[in-house]
């Protein structure tokens, strides 16, 4: 903002004397003559240090001088300079610095900043020396620097009189730069450089040390030295190479101790063993009462081998098993039985029945037996829980467990002679225990570990025949058992004669028939009367084409399930038969007949 103060370049009033010698001698300043000024900058002051300490200068008549003003760069007339020997100001009889001579409190330059009037030439050397506290802890306002002036005359150089001795005008010694001292501030264009020595002094703290900063500041922000953004770069680095090895480390113990359980041997807390009792009525239970009777028969003849069950039935050495597990032995072959401790025998074939599916064999010179006791199947109800235990596929001592799923399932087994011969027709039990080839034979106990029945056959899923017939499929859940009341009657009679007898009624069926019922054939097979004469069936007034539909009260559907109910039953037994004969229906009573088996 302008104030009616003169805009142009003010003359430098003050400024550090310069180095006297006998150059300077012979130097003449012209008049006009200004001192440059760096763009950017302050005024440019002669910081040179004298060599050394001369005497005082002698006084050169001054030099005339162009009375003209000259312009300046700004345009604005320079006034000549005074006459040499003129005083600036009035004397001052105290002396006062910097109007007198310097006091002995020296060289502290005073606070009063007096600006000399507009055109007003001073000696270089009337400012006194320059101060010498250069960095302060806060710096304070700028002020344009004053405009170059032409020099003053050679002899206004002289000093005054009574001045003090020509050493005490040697500027001091400069403090040493501060190397976190901000740099110089620019001027903008159009406006003069501030004065270099005008910012020193409004830095000037009376109360600092000389020379030295209360604080020493740091470096302007973003302007840090390169050491230290290269010590920082270097700090990260290793914080993040300490990074990487640690969570390497950490990784490879996580994963340590994921696979291995631990830094350390885990011991994980564990029951005592116990004395190894179960109840009775568990199937641990049951399978400990019976393993020890049940044994696996491996038998072998000329043609064929096989892989049985059986279970001992008393201390002479007697084992109940299926006629198909021993066929494969005929007449010559081996039997060999392998009991639950591993013990091996040989055993002889004491009789079979084809009819039944049911043998005999005994072991002899063996001591310890343990017979399994019979139960009985007439008491067996459905749903009623059971445990199958045997050798399929030779894995012997193997317990399976289920329940009873029917009673009296009609089903019929054999039959590869193709003359029927060896069919064996059984009211059977039906269980879902797991039965597979190699159960064939073995017990199928209750609850109290005792015999219900022996483990016969197995619907196959792929044929529909079981094992025993060829097919080879696992258990689908559908296992049949021979009750044991019509097995222990066959067994008795095996060990007693060697042969079981059948219950008859004295018919030939049709077996082809496909009506609903068993249907009396009207010719035997070597061409005999289908009823034989004087038979249980003759007696009891039953006719050829007759078709009978109930046995008992139970309904029959087929000729096999005719003679399924029959046997089921003893010879001498009293059965009631319904029948129809030309669309009427009647009832008969008849007296079982026997027969032998083969």
């Amino acid at each position: 903002m302008d104030d009616g103060k003169p805009t142009g370049p003010q003359a430098k009033w003050w400024s550090r004397p310069s180095a006297v010698g006998p150059a300077a001698e012979d130097r003449t300043p012209a008049a006009g003559d200004r001192e440059p000024v760096a763009e950017g900058r302050g005024p440019a002051v002669e910081d040179r240090e004298p060599a050394a300490q001369s005497p005082a200068p002698t006084p050169v008549p001054a030099q005339p001088s162009d009375s003209s003003g000259r312009p300046d760069e700004h345009g604005q007339e320079v006034p000549p300079p005074r006459p040499s020997g003129q005083p600036l100001h009035e004397p001052d009889e105290y002396s006062t610095p910097p109007y007198g001579g310097p006091g002995p409190w020296a060289p502290a330059p005073p606070v009063q900043r007096p600006t000399p009037a507009h055109g007003t030439v001073v000696p270089p050397g009337a400012g006194g020396p320059p101060p010498q506290y250069a960095a302060t802890n806060a710096p304070g306002p700028q002020s344009p620097a004053p405009a170059a002036a032409p020099p003053a005359p050679a002899d206004a150089f002289a000093p005054p009189q009574g001045a003090t001795p020509a050493d005490a005008f040697a500027p001091p010694q400069p403090a040493p730069a501060d190397a976190f001292a901000p740099p110089p501030p620019h001027p903008h264009p159009g406006q003069a450089a501030p004065a270099q020595q005008h910012t020193q002094w409004l830095q000037y703290d009376p109360w600092g040390a000389p020379g030295q900063p209360l604080t020493r500041p740091g470096p302007p922000e973003g302007m840090e030295p390169g050491g230290r953004k290269k010590r920082r770069g270097g700090a990260f680095m290793g914080v993040l190479l300490l990074t990487l090895v640690a969570g390497g480390i950490g990784g490879g113990v996580g994963a340590y101790v994921e696979r291995n359980g631990g830094l350390t041997t885990v011991e994980l807390p564990q029951a005592t063993r116990d004395s190894g009792d179960r109840a009775p009525e568990s199937v641990a239970g049951i399978a400990a009462s019976a393993l020890p009777s049940v044994v696996t028969l491996h038998v072998s003849g000329t043609a064929e081998s096989g892989t049985g069950t059986g279970f001992v039935l008393d201390g002479q050495g007697h084992i109940l098993t299926n006629n198909h597990v021993v066929a494969p032995a005929g007449s010559s072959g081996d039997i060999t039985v392998t009991f639950s401790s591993g013990e091996t025998a040989s055993a002889e074939l004491v009789g079979k029945d084809s009819g039944y599916d049911l043998a005999v064999v005994r072991v002899r010179g063996v001591s310890g037996l343990k017979p399994l006791p019979l139960g009985n199947s007439d008491n067996v109800q459905v749903g009623d829980p059971v445990v199958a235990i045997g050798a399929p596929f030779d894995l012997s001592n193997t317990v399976t467990s289920g329940i009873i799923s029917a009673k009296q399932r009609p089903i019929t087994a054999g039959g590869e002679k193709g003359d029927g011969s060896d069919i064996s027709y059984v009211d059977a039990l039906q269980t879902d225990a797991p039965i597979n080839p190699g159960n064939s034979g073995g017990p199928l106990v209750d609850t109290q570990a005792h015999v219900i029945g022996i483990n016969s056959a197995i619907r196959a899923a792929d044929s529909g025949r079981g094992p025993e017939a060829g097919g080879q499929s696992g258990s689908i859940g559908l296992g049949f058992a021979i009750p044991i009341n019509q097995g222990k009657r066959v067994a008795e009679e095996l060990i007693s004669t060697g042969k079981a007898t059948h219950p008859v009624i004295g018919v030939t069926l049709d077996m082809k028939y496909t009506g609903d019922g068993a249907k009396v054939g009207t010719k035997g097979a070597d061409g005999t009367p289908a009823v034989a004469k004087d038979g249980p069936a003759d007696k009891a007034g039953i006719k050829s084409g007759d078709v009978i539909t109930q046995v008992e009260g139970q309904r029959v559907h087929s000729g096999e399930e005719l003679i399924v109910k029959i046997r089921a039953h003893r010879p001498g037994d009293d059965l009631d038969l319904k029948l129809t004969r030309g669309g009427k229906e009647r009832t008969v009573t008849l007296k079982l007949g026997s027969a032998s088996g083969s």
